[in-house]
């Protein structure tokens, strides 16, 4: 069973810095193309926050604005998403996510709440 295991997600005061991480289990890294970070405030629909596939190749929510850097470590398993200058719109619940054409699927963990406030 493929799953997904965040980490890293809390509070942090604006202009801060937060690391997320998100291990895959149960899959091959060369099974995966996109893998990245989605993220859903309250009231608002799931939006792209960035994703990197396996040549490399990143893309970044409009809001992301040069603030966040994602990275892939296929040997480990591991996409990790670095946020600076965090405002209190980047408060919401962030979500790994991997594509698999060879399932088929876009799989999903269970997210980490990001909370960004004074």
């Amino acid at each position: 069973q493929v799953q997904l295991l965040e980490s890293g997600g809390g509070g942090v005061q604006p202009g801060g810095s937060l690391r997320l991480s998100c291990a895959a289990s149960s899959i091959r890294m060369s099974l995966i193309n996109d893998m990245g970070w989605y993220r859903q405030a309250p009231g608002k629909m799931r939006e792209l926050v960035a994703t990197i596939d396996q040549g490399g190749n990143t893309k970044f929510g409009d809001f992301v604005k040069g603030r966040f850097t994602i990275s892939r470590d296929n040997a480990k398993n591991t996409v990790s998403l670095q946020m600076n200058s965090l405002n209190p719109e980047d408060t919401a619940v962030y979500y790994c996510s991997a594509d698999s054409p060879y399932y088929n699927t876009q799989f999903w963990g269970k997210g980490t709440l990001v909370t960004v406030s004074a």
